[in-house]
């Protein structure tokens, strides 16, 4: 057989399977009162961060967020900070002026918000609207989310409900410091991505 009667072969197997309609098949139902919930959902999520190797901080101000991040050897130090919270500070990393992400390769801290955290496993969703650039969430050497705790959802499943249909675009579960055991099956944070997450829970 040669290639003119394959090509040809293919692109009738692909006209029919074009022409054929199949309907999506329905969604299971879920019954709600099976769904993991928590008497204290605030306290599993500080449970879970701590368990993948993130780090929480209950907060009632931006003041208060300030005083730990100027406690933290890491960013006291830091020589390159980009705030999309300028309320909390004030950064020296304009991202307006910024049009190639490999620009921000020296990065140290980036301060982002996120949307609400997930307390079955200590994650947070972080809309991609709130970026300037998706690569913030993952080339810093340290990340920091201000997050307001009164959001915060039980499961998954009310995390998706929560989202909805969401606008085309990047949007991202963070759920602790990238972390591989791929090594000598020795468990390595801040391989891939930031060495270390602070988590700042808003009211």
């Amino acid at each position: 057989m040669n290639d003119r009667t394959t090509n040809t072969s293919r692109k009738k197997i692909l006209e029919r399977l074009r022409s054929r309609s199949i309907g999506d098949p329905p969604l299971p139902e879920i019954d709600a009162h099976r769904l993991t919930r928590f008497d204290d959902p605030l306290a599993k999520f500080v449970e879970m961060l701590q368990f993948v190797g993130g780090q929480s901080h209950l907060v009632e101000s931006e003041g208060e967020i300030r005083a730990i991040l100027g406690e933290l050897q890491p960013f006291s130090t830091a020589e390159q900070i980009v705030s999309l919270l300028p309320e909390v500070h004030a950064g020296n990393v304009d991202p307006s002026v910024i049009d190639d992400p490999h620009d921000y390769g020296s990065v140290d801290w980036v301060i982002a918000t996120g949307e609400f955290p997930v307390a079955e496993n200590g994650a947070i969703w972080v809309a991609g609207q709130s970026l300037p650039d998706r690569v913030l969430l993952f080339i810093p050497q340290y990340l920091a989310i201000v997050v307001s705790r009164g959001r915060i959802v039980h499961n998954m499943h009310e995390a998706y409900a929560r989202i909805g249909r969401p606008p085309k675009g990047f949007g991202v579960f963070v759920s602790g410091p990238s972390k591989t055991a791929d090594i000598e099956q020795s468990l390595v944070l801040g391989a891939h991505g930031c060495r270390a997450l602070q988590v700042f829970l808003m009211p």
